[in-house]
């Protein structure tokens, strides 16, 4: 590991840190205005869905973006942790036995296990909520308009068209194997609508230019396939132990990955294209995009 990777991993680290710090007050006992009362169980199921771990990819690319571009740290931070708090849901719910009947997450028992499926539930559902309360809370110092376009871009990128819709076709694809294009159209959905958004966020967090958020838009899609086919490698070649969650699950359900129709040499090369085509389009940003080019190298070469 080079110098540029170990302070790159060092810098994720401490976002990480961050990202946790935050989440830790937000879902904290006390209640907020307007709310009544915070259920423990539940919210000790919330709080176990979201700290549990985890690299905090996605916080850490809604304030690299906006950094890159000169946004508010603290608004970025904050609409960083709404995310993850989307992100988190999502797991809790794919979890689950009626989903993907996984028992392990992150090396830990998964929320469904830990506490019983109906806590799961509504701690998968309150953390969706909670997202768009953070977003449009007085706390995140954005202006109306922004935070406006957050909450729309957030809402499509997890929803019917985006990540819930990605889980549904997932979910088809083990009763009839997708062809390549519907592999493409539902790994950009269930897996790269979120991280799409967390570059894009980041541009309207600063306030950008229309043709900066679509720049950073379009990274997020590079990226986000990127992160898909590394995750369908690692799930060939990786263990349990070091992913801390099951693998070989797609194969044993006969579902149809890139890697598995193309073979892992078509794989590797098109992982290092979407690396290439996501580092270009940073190009005009010159040094200021070194932490984003890097995170997208990251992305391509991680073990779990």
């Amino acid at each position: 590991m080079d110098a540029s990777s170990e302070t790159f991993e060092a810098r994720l680290a401490a976002t990480a840190r961050e990202v946790e710090a935050a989440l830790g007050v937000l879902l904290s006992p006390s209640a907020l205005n307007g709310e009544i009362t915070r259920p423990e169980r539940l919210r000790s199921a919330m709080h176990y869905a979201s700290l549990n771990g985890g690299k905090r990819l996605r916080p850490f690319l809604v304030i690299e973006a906006a950094s890159l571009l000169g946004g508010d740290r603290d608004a970025a931070l904050r609409v960083g942790a709404a995310l993850e708090c989307v992100h988190c849901y999502s797991l809790v719910h794919d979890d689950l036995p009626a989903m993907d009947d996984d028992n392990l997450r992150r090396g830990k028992p998964t929320v469904h296990i830990a506490y019983d499926e109906a806590t799961a539930i509504l701690a998968g559902d309150s953390l969706l909520t909670y997202a768009f309360d953070i977003i449009a809370a007085p706390e995140t110092k954005l202006p109306d308009a922004a935070k406006l376009a957050l909450t729309l871009a957030l809402a499509r990128a997890a929803g019917i068209g985006g990540m819930a819709g990605g889980q549904a076709l997932d979910l088809a694809a083990e009763k009839q194997a997708p062809d390549e294009q519907g592999i493409v159209t539902l790994q950009a959905m269930k897996t790269g609508a979120l991280i799409r958004f967390a570059c894009e966020a980041g541009a309207i967090v600063a306030g950008a230019s229309p043709e900066d958020r679509t720049r950073l838009r379009q990274f997020g899609e590079r990226i986000g396939l990127a992160f898909q086919l590394a995750d369908d490698i690692l799930d060939l070649t990786s263990d349990a132990a070091t992913m801390g969650k099951a693998t070989g699950k797609d194969a044993s359900r006969g579902k149809g990955t890139l890697v598995a129709m193309h073979g892992m040499a078509w794989a590797e090369a098109k992982l290092a294209e979407q690396v290439r085509e996501a580092e270009a389009l940073l190009a005009p940003y010159a040094e200021r995009s070194i932490v984003l080019a890097q995170a997208a190298r990251f992305i391509a070469g991680r073990k779990s």
